[in-house]
């Protein structure tokens, strides 16, 4: 056995080495992407999850099947081009990550106006990068002084090499489908990841490795060139007909004109808690306070799909409802709308989008760019200074926000999302401001009564700041969830929850949206909406007219409409169309939103 293993190890000599050498830099790279600045190398970190690794082995055998086509001499320079290639290739890939917390990939170059979102240099060379060359180096200098690269004459004929190739190629590539039918179609082998799509960039590299991410982006982004077809393309026109409203304006009509505006995405939010007390102590005291001086929608529904809060990005920002097979974000980043940001550049807004992580999360970067955004910001361009959950404290980065606003110049439209209280709610105990029993702070439902009276705490903070830099008088500050939190996430962990009361215990799927200026005047608005409205509600308030809109939005002017339903993402309506013809447009909403994400209908 050790003579057949050694006369193949000796056979196959070329084919091993840069098998090695291959894999040592994808495990290398995967080794740099989660430390600080992905400049230093940490082996612990290598993998996200537990790794379905001989199928990333497979991958490296199967590229470099194509090796045993050539004779000895070719062979050589064969794998030293393919060494070469993918080694440039994990020094751009490990650069534009540095950028934009993301991988080069082929959407780049069919659709290059979404490349490097964020506008920041990739040439970010650290010293850790030599590692990717180290070899050529090594080789180079054995060569040179051993004279190691001596080849027989390879007598075997073109035919027996084709046969070695193909065998190699086709065992490798039945051996990927079959393993990709066991971890990601069948989930037979529990806790393994392959060839599926994380919110988190570095997740799925790690799951994929470097080199099947790339041959998996390939085939994904090939996959969703759509070609929208005139049928589709009319009925999207006729539904946007369907779905206007023939009203004259009202008093809200351009009630906020010319002011700066800032959407404050607050991640889990839900409405139910907007007025309460828990053991006497208000869960929002600030958020109550602003309803003096507020529109409040008491009356709104999460519609997101899969994408969670990247799906509340779209929703707010298009109006159009997300995908029904996985996510916006990640499947069509290029597609255009009329957006937010468009509709309010004609009236002379600057536009920011930013959030506190990095830009390939959800992907959200490269949408936002695809909106319009003038300029974005991920948390590159913040100080970490404070830490809570899953990254920087909703205190320090609206605070940072604030700061960095206020040399924008007027009008502005600055979307921003927060991220503290994001399941599972845990807060430390010094930033804990409700006193509550043991045994409910250390229940899911007090730990996110805990996490919500945070954030309310940090947004108090940051109105003060703009307060402080004579902004807030001319500002909007559209305050919403993302979607629902402990009712969406821990139903189960909270059904026992020691509280008295029925009111926390209703799974309503509501979510608040209150649109703040101090010289408003409190009023409830109960009209049910959804994310899909608040597009045109805010366009309306800002005097944009409906014709800029209503011929791309999904939503309604909650502020200036007859018709008092909605529709979730389950397709369930909460309310009641007023005409069978109404009932019929809401039920088809889902189809033509695929129709124009896919098809990219505002492009056609």
């Amino acid at each position: 056995m050790k003579k057949i293993i050694k006369k193949l190890l000796l056979d196959n000599w070329l084919l091993v080495t840069t098998f090695l050498i291959l894999q040592i830099k994808s495990m290398l790279l995967l080794s740099m992407l989660r430390t600080p600045g992905s400049k230093s190398i940490s082996l612990s970190k290598m993998y996200f999850s537990v790794p379905a690794l001989g199928a990333h082995l497979l991958i490296i055998l199967l590229i470099l099947s194509i090796t045993y086509i050539f004779k000895s001499k070719t062979a050589l320079k064969v794998s030293l081009g393919i060494n070469i290639f993918i080694s440039l290739l994990f020094v751009f890939d490990i650069w534009y990550y540095r950028s934009n917390g993301s991988f080069i990939s082929l959407r780049h170059f069919i659709y290059p106006e979404i490349f490097n979102p964020s506008n920041k240099s990739l040439f970010n060379f650290k010293l850790v990068d030599i590692l990717f060359f180290i070899d050529f180096i090594v080789f180079a200098l054995l060569n040179k002084f051993t004279r190691i690269f001596k080849f027989k004459e390879d007598l075997s004929q073109l035919k027996m090499r084709c046969i070695k190739a193909a065998s190699l190629f086709i065992i490798s590539t039945l051996s990927l489908y079959f393993s990709h039918l066991l971890i990601d179609v069948t989930n037979s082998i529990n806790g393994l990841r392959l060839f599926s799509l994380s919110w988190a960039p570095y997740q799925t590299y790690s799951d994929m490795s470097p080199l099947g991410y790339h041959g998996y982006d390939i085939v994904y982004t090939l996959s969703k060139n759509y070609k929208l077809k005139d049928k589709e393309a009319a009925e999207i026109k006729d539904w946007f007909e369907n779905n206007k409203e023939d009203l004259e304006d009202n008093a809200y009509f351009s009630m906020l004109e010319g002011k700066n505006l800032i959407a404050l995405q607050v991640e889990s939010l839900e409405n139910f808690v907007i007025g309460q007390k828990v053991y006497g102590q208000e869960i929002t005291p600030n958020l109550n306070k602003l309803l003096n001086n507020s529109l409040y929608f008491n009356n709104i529904y999460e519609q997101n799909n899969s994408g969670t809060s990247s799906d509340a990005d779209f929703l707010v920002n298009t109006s159009i409802f997300p995908i029904r097979e996985g996510t916006a974000f990640q499947g069509y980043p290029w597609t255009k709308y009329n957006s937010l940001q468009r509709l309010l550049e004609t009236k002379g807004y600057k536009t920011i989008s930013t959030h506190a992580e990095i830009g390939g999360n959800w992907n959200w970067a490269e949408n936002h760019k695809s909106f319009g955004a003038d300029k974005i910001l991920d948390i590159n361009s913040y100080n970490m200074d404070e830490v809570i959950g899953l990254g920087l404290s909703d205190e320090s980065y609206l605070k940072q926000v604030a700061h960095k606003i206020k040399s924008e110049s007027a009008p502005f439209y600055t979307f921003v999302t927060t991220l503290t209280s994001h399941g599972p709610f845990e807060i430390p105990e010094n930033k804990k401001y409700l006193n509550l029993p043991k045994e409910l702070d250390e229940n899911i439902l007090g730990a996110y009564f805990q996490s919500i009276r945070y954030t309310d705490e940090a947004i108090k903070l940051f109105l003060e700041e703009l307060e402080k830099d004579n902004l807030l008088e001319n500002t909007i500050v559209m305050i919403y969830g993302d979607h629902t939190g402990v009712h969406k996430f821990y139903e189960e962990e909270m059904q026992d929850a020691p509280l008295e009361g029925n009111w926390w215990k209703e799974k309503d799927m509501k979510i608040p949206l209150i649109i703040y200026n101090p010289e408003i005047k409190g009023e409830t608005i109960s009209k049910a909406g959804g994310q899909v409205d608040f597009l045109p509600t805010i366009s309306y308030l800002l005097g944009v007219e409906r014709k800029e809109f209503e011929s791309s939005s999904m939503g309604r002017v909650l502020v200036n409409t007859n018709r008092d339903y909605t529709i979730l993402n389950s397709g369930e309506i909460i309310g009641t169309p007023s005409s069978k013809e109404e009932k019929e447009n809401l039920k088809n909403i889902f189809k033509i939103a695929d129709y124009i994400i896919k098809g990219n209908y505002f492009n056609y």
